[in-house]
């Protein structure tokens, strides 16, 4: 039997052969798991910065590490895994809330939680506002895009599979959800909208994005992009709404019961992709040799 073949970056432009995939199909599902993940990422970020009274500085540390451990795991797996990726969806959402208030917001009493006089130890923020972080996110994401681009790897999620691709892949989602969290924020709390009021906005958005789908000059890749972008400050304010007080525009569940639900329902789904992914892998004799 010949030695199995391994593909690099070039090898996989062109190839018909099956090779390891490490990203999740974009299906409906997808997006269920993608909003269910940027809630939870929103709740759970504020609870440790501001309900445990953590402050975003050392929040912001502590969820980037999880972040590094959750990616070397999900970068070291051979194939795709769906607790491994949404994992690191999960991290990242959680990472991109503490470093978006941390970036936007300073240490004044409107920002902090009832009857708190501080937030943690360390510096509380860089009080850069929503338009200056927004700015500086959209240039990072902008630059990353093009170093991406320059590579002359695919922008596709279904055909990234080799290290370099998934590298870039998870850069831009990182700054990607760090940028969905201000605009939320900037949706909720500046804009008059509202908690609710920016849920609909986004999502009226999202729903014609759905509609240029079906426009043969708009690319796909690019609307994906867009999407994923704008679920996150539906995430954001989503949140928002189940965990700010009433007299806010929230219903006040809180952030630690919030954050319980959502990771019950976020674990099921991951079940559940995890089983339907049993089901259709190809055995992993058969990808390595290209027989499908």
């Amino acid at each position: 039997m010949p030695e199995p073949e391994v593909l690099t970056d070039r090898d996989v432009a062109g190839t018909d052969r099956y090779v390891l995939r490490k990203l999740p199909e974009v299906t409906l599902a997808f997006w269920v798991m993608k909003t269910a993940a940027t809630t939870l990422g929103e709740t759970a970020g504020d609870l440790f910065a501001q309900t445990l009274k953590i402050g975003y500085f050392l929040t912001t540390i502590a969820l980037f590490l999880i972040f590094v451990v959750t990616l070397v795991v999900q970068l070291r797996s051979r194939r795709y895994n769906p607790f491994f990726y949404w994992t690191v969806i999960l991290s990242t959402s959680m990472a991109g809330t503490t470093m978006s208030d941390f970036m936007n917001r300073d240490a004044s009493a409107k920002f902090l939680t009832d009857g708190a006089k501080s937030l943690g130890w360390g510096p509380q923020g860089l009080g850069l506002g929503y338009p200056t972080g927004a700015a500086i996110l959209i240039s990072l994401l902008i630059a990353i895009f093009a170093i991406w681009k320059a590579t002359g790897l695919t922008f596709a999620i279904r055909d990234i599979v080799t290290f370099r691709a998934e590298a870039l892949f998870w850069a831009a989602i990182l700054v990607s959800n760090t940028l969905g969290t201000s605009m939320g924020d900037f949706l909720s709390d500046s804009s008059g909208l509202g908690y609710a009021g920016g849920a609909l906005l986004v999502t009226g958005v999202l729903a014609v994005l759905v509609v240029l789908m079906r426009v043969p000059a708009v690319p796909n890749v690019v609307l994906f992009w867009i999407a994923f972008v704008l679920t996150r400050p539906l995430g954001a304010t989503a949140g928002d709404f189940l965990t700010k007080p009433v007299a806010k525009g929230g219903l006040d569940l809180g952030t630690a019961g919030s954050s319980a639900v959502l990771l019950a329902v976020l674990l099921g789904l991951m079940g559940y992709a995890h089983v339907q992914e049993r089901r259709t892998a190809v055995p992993e004799d058969q990808t390595l040799t290209g027989v499908s």
